[in-house]
């Protein structure tokens, strides 16, 4: 991680502050926008953003917009012409060619959720361009979050940005236009925060956020809180895990207890029983859909992002976390994973978890085989088991 000073990081909870802080910063846009998206959604909270793209496109910002083949491949053809007849830029990163496809690339998804303006602020996250009421198990709004960024770390977010939107704009066939360049981030500190940009790609940056996380698992001494939608991590992050606990440190591992991915959801409770074992405490969380994707180490570092720890997130997807030293920032997220724990999660008892019925644990190994086969054929079983 390159650690950057003087920044100021604002922690975002959810789209019903996520959404109005994305529109505004692209409401106030006077050069340049570049949003990347796994999912943009023809609902309320995508359109609102898509207007805000349209308007700002219309009065001269150069906007681009990146969203991901599979991710939004509901989307129809017109929202996006509508988008490009106001002038924003489109590309799809790796669109769909058809719903039957053995290609293991066709899991290279790109999955992180960026939004830059004028090279002044950034947004870096979990929450997808979609309405957070969509969909969810409990009802209530998705529990996700995002940071909005300012400061010099942005020179280290734009530069991957716009290398990934080269890429796919030539292997597209698309020309240069004008103004295809990044503008210049300003050096000017915009707050007291020391951060640092992690993304993981399948180049040089294959493995920089399972690092980030190993290292700060690793060098915990009191407390490990980890929120994570999709919670699979391959047996690297998971000894750590335990020998953090081992050693005394308080280790909590919030997921979803409601999922729309079942069979992936009951393969990763197979995990449970030698985290319970070594005195991880596991939360599922049943208020709502968790989508998150944070953790806090001893009150001094968090981290926000999009990657899960599962094997599709660190080793195939690309991703983007923010890391964050910063105890006032820590002591937020870390104050909001433990409200949203009382407010809305279950523990899972290690005692019960012993006794659980046969048919669930035939039913759990039987989801934990196909999620070892499909990382078998994607050619990551070695790696993450």
């Amino acid at each position: 991680m390159k650690l950057v000073a003087g920044n100021r990081v604002t922690l975002l909870h959810n789209g019903g502050e996520f959404f109005p802080a994305l529109v505004a910063a692209v409401d106030a846009a006077v050069e340049d926008v570049r949003i990347e998206t796994y999912i943009l959604a023809d609902d309320a909270a995508g359109r609102s953003v898509a207007d805000a793209l349209a308007r700002a496109a219309r009065r001269g910002v150069r906007v681009r917009l990146l969203v991901d083949g599979f991710g939004s491949r509901e989307l129809a053809h017109g929202f996006l012409a509508a988008l490009e007849a106001a002038g924003v830029v489109v590309l799809r990163f790796r669109p769909e060619r058809g719903w039957i496809s053995f290609r293991r690339s066709r899991l290279r998804r790109l999955h992180r959720k960026i939004a830059l303006v004028d090279a002044r602020v950034a947004f870096v996250g979990g929450i997808n361009l979609v309405d957070d009421r969509t969909g969810t198990g409990g009802g209530g709004p998705r529990y996700d979050y995002a940071v909005r960024v300012e400061g010099p770390l942005l020179a280290e977010i734009y530069p991957v940005v716009h290398r990934l939107w080269r890429l796919v704009s030539a292997l597209a066939g698309k020309e240069r236009r004008p103004g295809f360049e990044p503008p210049s981030v300003h050096p000017r500190t915009a707050g007291e925060t020391t951060a640092a940009f992690v993304h993981r790609d399948n180049f040089r940056h294959r493995h920089d956020i399972e690092a980030m996380y190993l290292e700060a698992i690793r060098a915990a001494r009191r407390e490990v809180i980890v929120a994570c939608a999709y919670f699979m991590p391959g047996w690297r992050v998971r000894h750590a895990l335990m020998e953090a606990a081992a050693r005394g440190v308080r280790v909590a591992i919030v997921v979803q207890g409601w999922s729309d991915h079942r069979v992936f959801q009951n393969a990763s409770r197979v995990l449970y029983g030698a985290l319970l074992e070594h005195g991880i405490e596991i939360y599922e969380y049943e208020r709502s859909e968790l989508h998150a994707k944070a953790a806090v180490v001893d009150g001094r570092f968090a981290t926000v992002g999009s990657s899960n720890l599962d094997p599709f997130s660190l080793f195939l997807a690309r991703e983007a976390n923010i890391a964050v030293f910063s105890e006032p920032f820590a002591r937020e997220l870390r104050e909001s994973i433990d409200r949203e724990i009382h407010r809305g999660a279950r523990a899972v008892p290690r005692l019960l978890w012993r006794r659980r019925p046969w048919p669930a644990r035939v039913g759990g190994w039987l989801a934990y085989g196909y999620a070892r086969l499909a990382m078998g054929l994607a050619g990551i079983g070695r790696r993450w088991q």
